[in-house]
């Protein structure tokens, strides 16, 4: 059984991107105003699309159900406000798909709202102790009725990852705390403002997989977030290790290395070497379902970035517009030039801000003309410097040149399907080959054949 040292938390490769979180790190959690419509995508998940189980015109209140998981890697979806549902449409999300989304006209008068919503999600009493009492599956189908995904970005179902399989038996539970992505502070406010949260949450998901251990790792750039877990986890047996701050030392293999000192096999999971790796928001979420019986119907988003007026931490409805987002925090600068869904590593341009927020949503990031200005592409000269901060140690130019050839086939043997699109070998490049972009086409192709 090896465990890293918190001298030696991290892992090989990575790279050290400017952070940029002062822009919002200090600003603690608001509450959007309930919005005047919201809609909500019946894929937000990895895996199976939802079905839709509300007709037009039909009454909804907040946390009633209107989207149906229909396989065992699925997760429903809920209302996140008290209205009235309109005809079923079709929407584009900003990685490019076209999903299905149930649209919610909001009521006059909304049950809950301000901070009395923000006390409902966050506020109150989190028991430590009793919580043995839960059946492990009643764990795990809590966090399924309630809709509970993976908060961090992957939007993987968190039931899947609670459900206990005595043939690969779990040692850690790793809590991620760490949100490498530059810019984001997310989850950094959730640590700070309502650690308790996460504590009973990280106690049940250990209870759930049956873990020996659990162990948060936050990187040493949030001293705070740090004090504070490490308070509110006094007398658990919860541990909260400080890590080295590096990108993407966030990701579940990057972290399990850092944490556990164990290597995840290429195309596995860290279940392979006893792990089970859970976000702080979705933990926190895993508390509210099993301990208050309520839905994912709401997440903390940053909005940030040197092109947007006042960068903000959120509470906000699964399904408002980035639009309105953006308004809220001031509009976008006179030099504001692209608006990321995430943090500019692994986001996506917004192609439209009509475009609603998943829960899959952390973060919304407006760049400047001066962000987003790069030297012209150039040739590959073989230089290696993608392959020295590819965190997996692939050759992110073999697999890029293959998909840009129209080879699928030849991008496959270099570990296509293993990239996690992090971004770190674009950052290397000197270049300025686009090689997430190929990456990403060449997975495109890879899927249609």
């Amino acid at each position: 059984m090896s465990t890293a040292t918190t001298s030696e938390a991290t892992f090989a490769r990575g790279i050290h991107p400017p952070e940029e979180k002062h822009l919002a790190e200090g600003m603690p959690i608001e509450i959007l105003p309930t919005p005047a419509s919201v809609m909500i995508p019946l894929l937000q998940h990895l895996g199976a699309p939802c079905e839709a189980c509300v007709e037009a015109k039909q009454e909804v209140a907040i946390g009633d159900k209107v989207g149906e998981a229909t396989s065992f890697i699925s997760s429903p979806v809920h209302a996140s406000i008290d209205g009235k549902t309109k005809k079923a449409t079709v929407a584009t999300l900003p990685n490019g798909r076209h999903v299905k989304v149930i649209p919610i006209k909001a009521a006059a008068e909304q049950s809950i709202s301000g901070q009395d919503l923000f006390d409902d999600v966050f506020g109150g009493e989190w028991p430590r102790d009793g919580l043995d009492a839960y059946e492990p599956d009643a764990i795990s189908k809590a966090a399924l009725e309630a809709g509970v995904v993976g908060l961090g970005g992957a939007a993987f179902p968190s039931h899947v990852k609670l459900a206990r399989n005595e043939e690969t038996p779990i040692e850690y539970l790793l809590i991620n705390g760490c949100e490498c992505e530059p810019y984001l502070t997310a989850d950094y406010r959730l640590m700070v403002e309502v650690p308790e949260a996460i504590i009973t949450g990280t106690l049940l998901a250990k209870h759930a997989t049956g873990a020996k251990e659990a162990i948060i790792g936050i990187e040493n750039n949030k001293p705070k977030a740090i004090a504070a877990l490490r308070k509110a986890a006094e007398g658990t047996g919860v541990e909260v290790r400080s890590l080295k701050t590096k990108y993407p030392q966030g990701a579940e293999r990057q972290l399990t290395t850092a944490m556990i000192g164990r290597e995840v096999p290429t195309l596995g999971l860290p279940l392979q070497v006893g792990a089970v790796v859970q976000n702080v928001g979705t933990v926190a979420a895993i508390a509210r379902a099993v301990l208050r019986g309520k839905a994912l119907t709401h997440r903390v988003i940053t909005v940030t970035g040197a092109g947007i007026r006042e960068p903000k931490n959120l509470l906000v409805p699964i399904g408002v517009s980035y639009q309105e987002l953006i308004d809220y925090c001031g509009g976008m600068t006179e030099d504001a030039a692209r608006v990321i869904s995430g943090g500019p590593m692994m986001g996506f341009t917004v192609g439209h801000l009509s475009a609603p927020v998943t829960k899959g949503t952390s973060g919304i990031t407006v760049l400047t003309h001066e962000d987003v200005k790069k030297s012209e592409e150039t040739a590959c000269i073989r230089c290696g410097r993608c392959v020295d901060a590819c965190p997996l140690n692939l050759v992110p130019t073999k697999i890029a040149l293959a998909s840009r050839a129209g080879n699928a086939e030849v991008a496959e043997t270099y570990y296509l399907q293993a990239c996690v699109e992090c971004g770190c070998c674009a950052y290397a490049c000197p270049a300025s080959i686009p090689l997430v972009q190929l990456v990403r086409i060449g997975k495109i192709m890879l899927s249609n054949k």
